[in-house]
């Protein structure tokens, strides 16, 4: 079973996404099939700047079965390739108070795996319970057209 994309839901749901960047990961080989066999968890993958280059942390990225002589650490810091000038802007933006770099996606683009990371404000309890509310109404409302249109279409 190939993993199409890996997924960060409770980024979702623990924060108000602002900006959106793609970046590429440098990974070793037996990584590389072992994502594409859907073993990796980016729940609490989380992206930080140091000394000018971006770091993925808190990525877990199982060993591959097969692999032949390296297996590296599930857990290490990994290293993104971004350009520049958006790693200048990302490490400003995540100096501001309350925002957070996280990880809300890997895919495959053009046969490489990229990292979709943002740039993420902080949720308090209030939006969340908001978000539920509505996410609610909005499922009652197209039930509520289902039937409607069941019964006169």
């Amino acid at each position: 079973m190939a993993a199409e994309s890996i997924l960060n839901r409770k980024a979702l749901r623990d924060f108000h996404i602002l900006e959106r960047y793609e970046a590429g990961i440098a990974l070793k080989g037996s990584e590389v099939k072992s994502i594409r066999a859907g073993k990796a968890n980016i729940g609490d993958a989380f992206v930080r700047i140091e000394n000018g280059e971006a770091f993925l942390f808190g990525a877990d990225i199982q060993p591959y079965e097969k692999a032949s002589h390296e297996v590296p650490a599930a857990k290490r810091v990994r290293k993104l390739l971004l350009h520049r000038p958006e790693i200048d802007k990302l490490y400003g933006e995540s100096q501001v108070g309350g925002r957070a770099l996280v990880v809300l996606k890997l895919y495959w683009k053009s046969g490489k795996l990229k990292a979709e990371i943002a740039v993420a404000q902080g949720k308090v309890a209030r939006d969340k319970r908001l978000d539920l509310k509505k996410r609610a109404t909005d499922r009652e409302t197209q039930r509520e057209v289902a039937r409607f249109n069941r019964k006169h279409g």
